[in-house]
């Protein structure tokens, strides 16, 4: 069969292209070869940073009794929104500094409830006044990691994990405890605590079965993007811009605005609704408080003999009376350990996901994660202290699960009379 000179030519370009990439190949290899090199130094300081740095585990242990509100973790996450850290470039990239994280975690191990906090060791003496100034009644004690024993058996073990996100654009916030009246310090009967639901799925846990939960945050600051894209036209751009929330706020706000515009019939604006009012406060208080990049990971895995796909079905259900059909709510992502794709099976995923699983919440890693950019990862979105403090904070007597321990009796200061 003849061919056309068409064809021809097509064969001649792709010849002249491959010759200029070979001719060439002495600057492109550089560049390609110092920018690996550049990232293998930077995550080789980076690791020698946090290894200096040095990491602990505070366990939370509650009063019988605790009468604040969540307003006052919303005082102890101050204390977590750091941004000095990084510093300049200098201190980034030469140094290996980045912006100190956090986790805030919630385990059920056979049942047992227990609260964790996890930070860099010269943060421990500011989370320990915070907390006590708070919560007087609450004792804090370094405890060794309950996840060190733990190593993922394929042969032992079910596993199921994902990550959640939330639903809708960051700025909308979620139903938070203002939201539930929680603000107003209202007698215990009379409380209605979100979180007294979560924590009693997590009391159902019954023996042999685990469930870890972690929120990893960390300060929230202004970054500069900068990317390539293609504008309507074809044509590559180059733009810089600000990724921040309250960017993202006022596009928001201006699209509800953009829909009041004078009605062609009377020639007057139209009068916001009361949803759309509401939705406009709602973004507004949102981003007048402090903001924190956050990842929110759940694992469940018991012994393939006794594993009970129920508790999945918990795990979905933990988050959902933080959501607002008008607002924001969250939902899982990514990061499953089981799937019923075949190009997934086909790469064994099913295998080495679980590992992953284990390996990602035990580094308490996000932001600089090992598996960034994998089949389970996605991006952080933003939490404002009345948003996390709704999700984690330490609940009085209205929280009666069976299985959450606290001190008996309350703890006093002997009397400035006795003898000496």
């Amino acid at each position: 069969m003849p061919i056309d000179l068409g064809d021809v030519s097509i064969f001649e370009n792709i010849q002249i292209a491959l010759a200029i990439v070979y001719k060439s190949a002495f600057v492109w290899l550089s560049i390609v070869t110092a920018i690996a090199c550049f990232k293998m130094w930077v995550n080789y300081r980076r690791e020698t940073y946090w290894a200096g740095m040095g990491s602990l585990l505070l366990e939370v242990k509650l009063p019988k009794e605790i009468f604040k509100s969540p307003a006052a973790m919303e005082v102890v996450l101050g204390a977590l929104h750091q941004t000095a850290d990084e510093g300049n470039w200098y201190w980034k990239y030469w140094r290996g500094q980045t912006r100190s994280w956090f986790s805030l975690e919630l385990v059920s191990e056979s049942g047992n409830i227990r609260f964790f906090i996890w930070t860099r060791k010269k943060y421990k003496n500011s989370i320990e006044s915070h907390l006590y100034s708070q919560y007087p009644g609450v004792e804090v004690y370094e405890t060794e990691d309950y996840t060190k024993d733990v190593h993922f058996d394929p042969a032992k073990y079910s596993v199921f994990g994902c990550q959640w996100k939330l639903s809708e654009p960051d700025p909308l916030p979620i139903k938070t405890y203002v939201d539930y009246g929680l603000d107003k310090d209202p007698d215990e009967e009379f409380k209605v605590d979100p979180l007294a639901t979560s924590l009693e799925f997590l009391s159902t846990v019954t023996k042999g079965h685990t469930i870890w939960i972690q929120i990893i945050i960390r300060a929230h600051k202004k970054e500069r993007v900068r990317r390539f894209f293609r504008n309507k036209k074809g044509e590559f751009k180059f733009s810089e811009t600000y990724d921040d929330w309250k960017e993202e706020a006022k596009k928001q706000v201006d699209e509800i605005i953009a829909k009041l515009k004078t009605a062609k019939e009377s020639g007057f604006p139209r009068i916001p609704t009361k949803g759309e009012a509401e939705r406009i406060a709602a973004i507004e208080r949102s981003v007048s408080k402090i903001g924190f990049d956050t990842t929110i990971r759940s694992i469940y895995f018991a012994d393939k003999d006794i594993y009970n796909g129920m508790y999945i079905a918990g795990l979905f259900g933990y988050f959902k009376q933080y959501a607002s059909a008008e607002l924001n709510g969250f939902s899982a992502t990514g990061w499953y350990a089981s799937f019923s794709n075949p190009v997934y099976d086909w790469w064994k995923s099913k295998k080495n996901l679980p590992r992953r699983l284990f390996e990602e919440y035990k580094l308490r890693r996000f932001f600089f994660s090992p598996y960034r950019g994998k089949w389970f990862y996605s991006k952080p979105f933003i939490l404002n202290s009345e948003e996390l403090a709704t999700i984690y904070h330490y609940p009085g007597l209205i929280a009666t699960a069976p299985t959450l321990k606290r001190i008996p009796s309350k703890k006093s200061e002997a009397p400035s009379n006795l003898p000496v």
